[in-house]
């Protein structure tokens, strides 16, 4: 079996009054594809900042290995929804920033990103200026740009949104490409169709509580549904909490995916 890498015991996130997870144990092995599947609301990118870092539970802990996830942020790699690139940067420029954060050499980043960029079709875009990336290209520079310091964990939170067909399965390829050599990858998506293309566990989230952990394939047979659609409605069956963190704080939390990724300067592009 493989290694556990992260780690969630007994988590619990609260703002204020309202409680976005409630007390969630969840194993992320090394070598997989984890899916997060939930409904607006669900608790997932609660669940993502807190593997991430920017967010600390309210009660509980989340460990790397056998160390404190803030002694191993290092090792994580994250893609948010809103990528946070500068304008006035070129994609590369973009990604050695970041990666010099890091503490990556220039060459040892250079190589990764033309391998990756290769494999995303953008090698011949890496020296424009991001401010008239489309969408798919944006997305495309900002899984390199958290790759480029070789991560041990990738975060990804809906990374195929809004994507077109072609800029969305080069993304999906990639993330197995990954898993393949060994990668690991937490990925938030609420397409279950995509989830069982690309993941090998699907952990449902609703109203912050965790109603399955399997295989799409064990999901199915514990359900008794011949669709994950079905095995969704059937785990989920119950109202949706109709207030999430989100209703009073979401600029707030905009600003914590940016402030993981870049300063805050007038620079950071408006990406929605």
């Amino acid at each position: 079996m493989a290694e556990t890498l992260i780690q969630l015991h007994g988590v619990k996130k609260s703002f204020a009054e309202i409680e976005a997870l409630s007390y969630v144990d969840l194993e992320i092995r090394s070598g997989q594809i984890i899916g997060l599947v939930g409904g607006n609301g669900a608790g997932k990118t609660t669940l993502l900042r807190l593997i991430a870092g920017t967010y600390t539970p309210t009660k509980g802990e989340v460990t790397f290995g056998k160390e404190p996830l803030s002694k191993m942020r290092h090792k994580l790699g994250v893609v948010p929804e809103a990528t946070g690139l500068y304008h006035r940067l070129t994609a590369w420029e973009n990604i050695r920033y970041h990666s010099r954060i890091h503490g990556v050499d220039d060459e040892v980043a250079w190589n990764r990103t033309v391998q990756l960029a290769r494999m995303l079709g953008m090698e011949d875009s890496l020296s424009r200026h991001t401010k008239g990336f489309s969408k798919g290209m944006r997305q495309k520079t900002s899984l390199i740009r958290a790759l480029a310091h070789g991560p041990e964990a990738l975060l990804l939170d809906e990374p195929t949104a809004g994507l077109d067909v072609t800029s969305a399965r080069a993304v999906r390829d990639l993330v197995m490409k990954l898993r393949d050599e060994g990668g690991t990858v937490i990925y938030s998506t609420h397409q279950l169709a995509e989830a069982r293309q690309v993941c090998d566990r699907i952990v449902i989230i609703h109203n912050g509580t965790i109603r399955a952990d399997a295989s799409p394939d064990e999901l199915l047979e514990q359900t008794d549904c011949d669709s994950l659609e079905e095995a969704y409605v059937q785990l989920t069956s119950d109202k949706a909490r109709s207030r999430t963190e989100d209703d009073a704080k979401e600029g707030k939390l905009a600003k914590w995916w940016r402030k993981l990724l870049t300063s805050s300067t007038p620079e950071v592009s408006e990406d929605e």
